[in-house]
């Protein structure tokens, strides 16, 4: 049964257009099951609820900018066991942001820094939290560029606003003036205000090397360690190949000579 003509206007007015997805599939629903009115109303308003959070959260993902869809559900907890995973479970409840304090990420290459980061991001985001995931060499660009068109202003107010802003890869290359003080603006915006989470190959004693200014490094870093949780991943890579399979190669058969005797004998 198809829904009446003149309601298909009257939801769209309403904003509501997104019932008419589901209100055909209800109504037979609702006359199998002898619904009430009541009851029908709320079914509906409630699939309309849904849909919007849906929406909501896709709208959200997007925003957020992740390299890739990575979630706790796929992070593969018995690869290292040294992992803390109780700590990263309690970092998914997003309690530290009503701290507002930073979290640190630091370990070897292709321990899955990144993949608890922006696990850690699509958490926040499922708690209603705004997110922006970026890597420290495209966020410093962006400032960058931003200063040279008289925007530096705005992008730095947009990135001190956002709930959870996660920097991957900080000290993947040593910083530059300005970067330095970028970096160091950034931070220090945030600080006690909004959480940051930041990842890094280099453990936090190796820090002041990526800065030129040891003094502001300094003074980033201590706003950055100042109450945070820190996330140690050791051990091998995920992307370390795997081991590949030995080629058997089959036994060569032997073909035995036969002498002349054994040839005339044979024919």
């Amino acid at each position: 049964m198809n829904p009446m003509p003149e309601l298909i206007p009257l939801l769209k007015q309403l904003r509501l257009s997104g019932i008419l997805d589901s209100i055909e599939a209800r109504n037979r629903q609702a006359i199998e099951e002898k619904f009430s009115y009541m009851d029908f109303l709320a079914t509906i308003i409630q699939d309309e609820i849904a849909r919007r959070s849906q929406k909501r959260l896709a709208s959200a993902i997007r925003r957020a900018n992740f390299r890739n869809q990575k979630t706790l559900e796929e992070f593969d907890f018995t690869f290292n066991a040294s992992i803390n995973r109780g700590l990263i479970l309690e970092l998914a409840s997003c309690r530290f942001m009503d701290e507002k304090v930073s979290v640190i990420v630091v370990g070897p290459c292709g321990t899955g820094k990144s993949h608890i980061a922006q696990a850690l991001g699509h958490c926040a985001i499922r708690a209603g939290h705004d997110v922006l995931f970026t890597t420290a060499a495209r966020m410093l660009a962006q400032l960058h560029a931003a200063r040279a068109a008289n925007g530096y202003d705005r992008l730095l107010a947009r990135l001190t606003s956002i709930d959870l802003l996660i920097i991957d890869d900080f000290g993947l290359k040593p910083l530059k003036g300005p970067q330095d003080e970028d970096f160091h603006d950034v931070i220090s915006e945030r600080y006690e205000r909004k959480s940051t989470l930041v990842t890094s190959n280099l453990d936090i004693p190796e820090w002041p090397d990526a800065f030129p200014n040891r003094i502001l490094g300094a003074a980033t870093i201590d706003r950055l360690r100042h109450g945070a949780y820190k996330v140690v991943l050791d051990g091998k890579s995920y992307r370390d190949a795997r081991a590949q399979p030995k080629t058997v190669t089959p036994p060569v058969k032997e073909h035995k000579t036969l002498s002349r005797k054994e040839v005339k004998s044979a024919e």
